[in-house]
Formats: structure tokens, sequence, C-alpha cells
């Protein structure tokens, strides 16, 4: 592989399916370690997760790139348009630079929504070691309320407590807070499970479990092999078990939203 170009010499279901409309898709990546002519090095390995118009979750895509970039990104993204991905309508990843560089240029259209608990853990780069435990636990706090209005009325609270103390948080939380409360403009039935990528990490859970295993890859080709082979056992799982969104949900809040767009005009 050379620059951010993927990996192709395994074939699999999960990466070869033809797609059908994922109103919501979750993205990420992992590095495992592969021996490369001689040399060991971390190589990405991009997955995605989409939820369809029926409410089942299944796993799209799983690729392995040299790095995280914007043009590793944008050809993972590539790949799942050119086999049919359209409908997205709502993306949670982390704030990854190239990632969000791509999505604007491959998914214009869709909303995206920062991970929060990404977002929580940059909060402890703009605080001191000992900082007060209440801070960041009133911080999350704003995630579990009804709707953003409400939480934006907390963060306004939450930052005059905070200001004095912790100036260089608040400043960066202000500034970059919003991208983490797209998720309000969902049902809320939908809330819990697409304010995070905690879908997407508890997947790389497994396969760090069975990828430890084998700490060093020989060559690309196995470390994909295997990874996908994860994937297609978890993907079939999931069709297995009853639907994880009502998206029943999605299709009334939209009437409604449509309803009061036409009242206000």
């Amino acid at each position: 592989m050379e620059g951010g170009q993927f990996s192709t010499g395994v074939s699999g279901s999960v990466s070869h399916r033809h797609l059908q409309p994922y109103p919501y898709l979750i993205l990420g990546a992992r590095y495992e370690k592969v021996r490369e002519g001689g040399v060991i090095r971390s190589q990405a390995v991009f997955i995605a997760i989409g939820i369809n118009q029926e409410g089942y979750r299944q796993i799209l895509g799983v690729e392995l790139a040299n790095r995280e970039s914007q043009t590793s990104w944008r050809d993972f993204l590539f790949s799942l348009r050119d086999r049919g991905l359209h409908g997205v309508e709502f993306v949670v990843s982390d704030a990854h630079e190239g990632l969000r560089k791509s999505l604007m240029e491959m998914l214009p259209e869709a909303a995206w929504q920062r991970c929060y608990v990404h977002f929580l853990r940059n909060c402890l780069d703009h605080l001191p070691r000992k900082a007060n435990d209440d801070c960041l636990q009133e911080l999350r706090w704003l995630y579990d309320r009804r709707d953003v209005a409400e939480a934006q009325k907390d963060l306004s609270v939450w930052i005059t407590r905070w200001q004095k103390t912790y100036p260089k948080l608040c400043d960066w939380v202000e500034e970059n807070i919003a991208g983490t409360l797209t998720f309000y403009r969902l049902p809320r039935g939908h809330h819990k499970h697409l304010k995070s990528t905690n879908m997407l990490e508890r997947l790389n859970e497994e396969i760090t479990r069975r990828t430890r295993v084998v700490r060093i890859f020989p060559n690309t080709e196995s470390c994909l092999r295997l990874i996908r082979a994860l994937a297609v056992e978890t993907h079939e799982g999931w069709l297995e078990e009853h639907r994880y969104l009502n998206m029943q949900l999605l299709a009334e809040h939209k009437r409604e939203l449509l309803r009061q767009l036409e009242e206000a005009a």
C-alpha cells in the first residue's frame, strides 16, 4: 500500500455487498501492528457501521490504510458510496480533522455528531491534573437533557460556575461543544444510541480481544482477513437480533418538524 490507498487483497462479504439506504452511519478507526518488509508499522483499520431503514445494525465496510488522513478517509467513504451507500442523514464519529473534511466532501447532506465520550476525554487536555471531579460530571449531565434548549441553558450555568476556576477549559468547551449536541435533532428515543460511538467501541473491544493474541500480523492481508472475519461474525449476529432502533420514531419526528415549518410559514 502507498499513501492512503486501501488494501484490497482480501475479499469479504462485509466489504463487497451492495448497500441500501442507511439513515445513520457510525465511523471510526483503530490501529494494528503489521510487519511490512521486515519493518513493524501501525496500520489504520477503518470501520463503518450503518443502521438501515428497518432499524437493524449492519457492518458496511472494513478497510486498511497506512494512516488516518483526509485522503484515506475520502477513499473509504468513496468505496462505500461506490457500492451504493445513500440516504445518510446522520453521522457519528470522533473529531479527526481528515474524517471531518472528507465527510463534508462525500456526505455533505448528513448532519454530523461528534462523539460526546471522546469530547469529554479531550476536556482533560484543558484541565490541571487535580481538577474538581464535579466539573466534568456536571458537563456530562448536559447529554441527558430532554432537548437542546435545556442542554444549552444548563451549559450557560456550567460556564458561569466554572469560568473563574478553569477558564481554559470553559473557553474550549464553549467553542467546540456544538458538534456534540447534534443528536438532539433526532427523536428522543434515539438519543442514547447516537450521541456517541459506543456501539463501535464495543466492536473494537471484541476485535482487540482476538487480535491481542496475534500481537504483530505477518502482513496486511492476514490482518484484514481476521478483522473482516470478526466483522462478518458480528454482522450476522446483529441480523438475528431484534431491531436495534424503532425507525418509525424518525419518520414521525420528520413529519412533526414539517408540520411545525408549515405552521410557521
